[in-house]
């Protein structure tokens, strides 16, 4: 009897660290596995595959693995491992490009172009920088949830609150503008 009390207790004690733990997670895998999915064909292969990976509990194993494993791990480290070199095309005004991400960033690359940029954390000092061509430049650093110390160009640094008004008086500041408020 009190070794079924014990395994009810410890059962109730895991069940409820991964329920109360306040961490959603990303859902990574799963969400990949649902990018993957409608990236098949048209929309009427797109239906057959999901329907055959929900009959064939494909979605089911891959959200389980996330609940329970991976988001897990997300909480508990910072790092989700099923997030590393997930790959993007994005098109912008001089190009279209690839951003690769890594397990410290991400890998920018221009197409058609020998072009890479590289932006870095460093978990340590919680810092961002840029790398190209062979320099790396601090961008800037984490100070708490609420500011980032910004790395201004000719060396100095300026805090800013993460808000709509601090960055705009960032964005001033850079751009050396004054906006004056008309009533």
């Amino acid at each position: 009897m009190k070794r079924k009390f014990n395994l009810m207790s410890i059962a109730i004690l895991l069940g409820g660290s991964v329920l109360f733990s306040s961490c959603i997670g990303s859902f990574n895998l799963t969400n990949k596995l649902l990018t993957w999915n409608k990236s098949v064909g048209d929309k009427f292969v797109n239906e057959l595959v999901f329907l055959a990976f929900c009959i064939v509990p494909i979605y089911e194993i891959a959200l389980l693995a996330d609940a329970v494993v991976l988001n897990s791990i997300e909480f508990w480290t910072g790092d989700n491992p099923v997030a590393e070199n997930q790959v993007k095309k994005v098109e912008g005004e001089k190009g279209n490009y690839t951003v690769t991400t890594k397990a410290d960033g991400y890998k920018v690359e221009k197409e058609g172009s020998d072009e890479v940029v590289e932006f870095r954390f460093n978990k340590e000092d919680k810092v961002w920088s840029v790398e190209a061509a062979g320099q790396s430049v601090k961008l800037m650093q984490m100070v708490n949830n609420d500011q980032v110390m910004m790395y201004m160009p000719d060396g100095s640094t300026m805090n800013v609150d993460l808000s709509k008004a601090g960055v705009m008086a960032f964005k001033q500041v850079v751009e050396n503008k004054t906006y004056f408020a008309v009533k």
